[in-house]
């Protein structure tokens, strides 16, 4: 994700420098662009006035923060597009606000191709002043860009995506495995389907997966576990247990005992078509699927 809205970014002329925990990685975007990779996030952060951050979980978003903020300006802004809670983004931005430095919680949806394409959902939190300041940011990585409010209310707007994302894949995986048991051809289903009521960014872009029963990473099972796992957490708060969360992260953590933490999510698609393996195996004369 970060490659590509890093590119984006380039392309907008707008790109000074690039940073990444893996060094290499870093010099080989800097030699694409023609940018600079410094070796500290605090050489980065003397480099520019706006930041954007993006990773994985968040004590990286808070490491991330420490590391840059001594060498900040004031005045200067953090856009971090990382999917962590609500409370991590509002205990970052109180840590920056002390060195008169704002942070805008601004996490992405649209996976890989969005950031590659520049056509990103971006849902930011924080004060509306700074929103307005990198508006011109967001829209290099971004078609659709809503600030929703205060410092956390991005990440509860992607929070509710990612329960979104939960029921979409479910139904999705368990439509094909349904169609595949019922003995359809499953390319022109797409096609036909991917035309009507029912049909999905998931099903259009991720029921193909399903067909091929190859599964590359795009939104990896463990990083969609882990939003999940915030999802819960956020409604245990109103005490409520929602059954799409509590299903898919059952599901997931399946997967990952399986060993498929690292594929995409629609890999869900192996639990639902093995639902129907035993039907098919006891309509086989040999008695194998």
């Amino acid at each position: 994700m970060g490659v590509g809205m890093a590119r984006r970014l380039h392309a907008a002329g707008l790109l000074a420098a690039v940073w990444n925990r893996t060094t290499a990685r870093a010099e080989a975007l800097a030699g694409e662009t023609g940018v600079e990779a410094p070796s500290t996030l605090a050489e980065l952060a003397a480099r520019c006035d706006v930041v954007v951050t993006c990773v994985s979980a968040d004590a990286d978003v808070l490491e991330v923060v420490d590391a840059l903020r001594p060498a900040l300006r004031p005045g200067s802004i953090v856009i971090d597009c990382s999917t962590v809670a609500a409370d991590t983004a509002r205990t970052a931005a109180e840590r920056l606000a002390a060195h008169s430095v704002a942070f805008l919680d601004a996490p992405v949806s649209g996976g890989v191709e969005g950031a590659r394409d520049g056509t990103l959902a971006i849902m930011v939190g924080g004060s509306a002043e700074s929103f307005e300041r990198v508006r011109p940011v967001l829209a290099a990585m971004g078609r659709t860009i809503t600030h929703f409010g205060a410092s956390g209310a991005g990440q509860a707007a992607k929070a509710t995506n990612q329960i979104m994302c939960a029921g979409i894949i479910q139904a999705v995986a368990e439509a094909m495995a349904f169609a595949k048991a019922e003995g359809l051809p499953l390319e022109a289903l797409i096609e036909t389907l991917g035309k009507g009521a029912g049909s999905s960014w998931y099903f259009v872009h991720r029921a193909p997966n399903m067909v091929r029963d190859a599964y590359p990473p795009g939104f990896r099972v463990r990083l969609h576990a882990k939003d999940l796992g915030i999802c819960h957490d956020m409604a245990a708060r109103h005490g409520v247990q929602l059954p799409v969360v509590e299903m898919t992260l059952l599901h997931y953590r399946r997967l990952i005992e399986q060993g498929h933490g690292d594929e995409d999510i629609s890999t869900i698609f192996r639990l639902k078509d093995a639902m129907f393996a035993p039907a098919a195996a006891a309509r086989s004369p040999s008695g194998e699927p």
